[in-house]
């Protein structure tokens, strides 16, 4: 036990220790103004602190168990998934959040993206290193995550949906994907965006029409903000302006902590969760943005030190399933608030307010740690 305790890497346990204050923080700045939202931070703090103990219990625990299993925890994921639909509640619109005595909630599509890893890996593994077929690696792997994508997407939830796909890329991009089927890959990926946006143009009155008759009328405004940005009206812009004004007001050095002008934020949804970037970027200025990104490059550093170091290639696949889950959540979030990326409801990884977000984000970091701490009792499996 102490053995496995001892390979814990310590500069990622300090960056989340700097994270778990930088988060505190600015959850606090964010709510302390309104009365619906009080103890926030105090939450934040709790959800930390569990999640700390969710480290160390993977930790502990081997991660090959769980890669044998992977078929059961993969399964439990779409139970879940399916179960929204019908025990879930409508929230702006979207049924993914089971409520759970105590006022706490459960998003089952958080935890979706580790099950997705976990069959990747397996399935990418059997090949131990060797190019992947395309009928019985790349076409299973665009399958597996094809199924909870369309559940996901149904509910909808956008974000972690397209979190699914960029899982799936990167995944078969560092599992010796053949360039040709890379091509392909794109081919169809940018001639269905295309399509997709050829057929949003031609029926734009009638998929408005359909989905505001279906209450899910978000999700034309989102993309239609996107993609006709000068055609939008006011309201659907306005999160977009008021986020970039707040984050530009900030400067070289910020307004100072919780000297932000809560006037520029009253216009911006969730400024504790999916938009605290712009808390940052106000109070704390280009120099506390700079430190943020510092951060997080470090730790994603330390996570591919980690992998290039596994004897395991499975072990490797995963953790760089989940390197690239947050480099995307990342780059999603920052970019929705600076207006290069649409607005959709991707929280930002260890610094954004939210309870099922955080303890599967220190369930990966656990994940890693227990792929590093058993890599002495590794064996090659067939």
């Amino acid at each position: 036990m102490l053995n496995k305790l001892k390979k814990l890497d310590w500069m990622m346990l300090l960056i989340l220790g700097v994270m778990m204050i930088f988060s505190t923080l600015l959850v606090r700045s964010a709510t302390h103004d309104n009365p619906l939202y009080l103890h926030y931070d105090i939450k934040t703090l709790i959800y930390y602190a569990i999640g700390f103990v969710v480290i160390l219990f993977m930790t502990l625990f081997d991660y090959r168990l769980l890669l044998k299993t992977w078929y059961v925890w993969y399964a439990i994921g779409l139970i879940l998934l399916l179960l929204v639909f019908k025990l879930a509640p409508s929230i702006n619109g979207a049924r993914s959040w089971f409520e759970l005595p105590g006022g706490l909630k459960f998003q089952p599509a958080e935890f979706m993206k580790l099950f997705l890893i976990l069959a990747i890996a397996k399935i990418m593994g059997r090949r131990q290193g060797d190019p992947l077929r395309m009928r019985s690696d790349v076409l299973v792997v665009a399958l597996t995550a094809l199924v909870p994508f369309a559940l996901v997407m149904v509910q909808p939830d956008l974000g972690n949906a397209v979190i699914y796909v960029f899982i799936t890329l990167g995944m078969l991009w560092i599992g010796n994907v053949r360039y040709s089927y890379v091509m392909i890959g794109l081919t169809v990926v940018v001639g269905g965006l295309l399509l997709f946006v050829t057929l949003f143009n031609t029926y734009n009155t009638q998929i408005h029409d359909y989905l505001e008759s279906h209450k899910k009328v978000h999700w034309y405004q989102r993309i239609n903000t996107y993609i006709h940005p000068e055609e939008a009206s006011a309201d659907e812009r306005r999160q977009s302006e008021y986020a970039k004004i707040a984050i530009g007001s900030g400067g070289l050095a910020g307004d100072g902590y919780m000297q932000g002008e809560s006037k520029k934020r009253k216009f911006i949804p969730y400024p504790y969760s999916d938009s605290i970037f712009v808390v940052v970027g106000e109070e704390f200025g280009f120099q506390g943005a700079a430190l943020l990104l510092l951060l997080y490059f470090l730790f994603i550093y330390r996570m591919i030190i980690i992998a290039y170091q596994s004897y395991d290639l499975k072990g490797s696949f995963i953790i760089i399933g989940i390197a690239t889950m947050m480099v995307f959540q990342i780059f999603e979030n920052i970019g929705m608030m600076i207006g290069i990326m649409p607005i959709t409801g991707i929280t930002l990884p260890f610094i954004s307010y939210g309870g099922t977000s955080l303890l599967l984000n220190m369930a990966c970091i656990g994940l890693i740690f227990s792929i590093r701490a058993h890599q002495e009792k590794y064996e090659v499996e067939a």
